[in-house]
């Protein structure tokens, strides 16, 4: 998937612009990035859209993944996005649902299985293909 794609897709699934799509995806997959190993980061980000692998660039030292859950999760991108809480929820919804349909099926299936099972609510509306938000962001 090309970056305009990923974008148009983040925005029509939280009905904003694209700029907003842009700072959402950004601050889901920076969350994203904290989350996952070092190794883990890089291999979904060689099959992400070049500028969005700047999200996903791991820190120095980070190759062990931060430890947290769901609610931790949505407060980091709620802090990034300068969103509420329920909004980032649904935000992360839907840029996960296009990270799905960006990389091969496989590379989201490993990334999911790393996920705690507090994660299922955020990543079942990605699960299926062409996944929309059951609520407005």
């Amino acid at each position: 998937m090309d970056y305009d794609t990923f974008v148009d897709q983040v925005a029509r699934r939280t009905r904003t612009g694209p700029e907003r799509a842009v700072a959402l995806a950004h601050a889901t997959l920076a969350t994203l990035a904290d989350r996952l190993t070092g190794g883990d980061v890089l291999d979904l980000a060689t099959q992400l859209p070049a500028p969005l692998r700047l999200a996903l660039r791991p820190g120095p030292g980070n190759e062990a993944a931060e430890r947290f859950g769901a609610a931790e999760f949505v407060a980091r991108v709620a802090g990034r996005g300068d969103l509420t809480e329920p909004a980032a929820r649904e935000a992360v919804r839907a840029v996960l649902a296009t990270v799905r349909e960006a990389v091969s099926g496989g590379e989201f299936d490993d990334l999911v299985t790393r996920l705690p099972r507090d994660y299922r609510d955020l990543v079942e509306p990605a699960l299926t293909p062409g996944g929309t938000m059951s609520r407005r962001a």
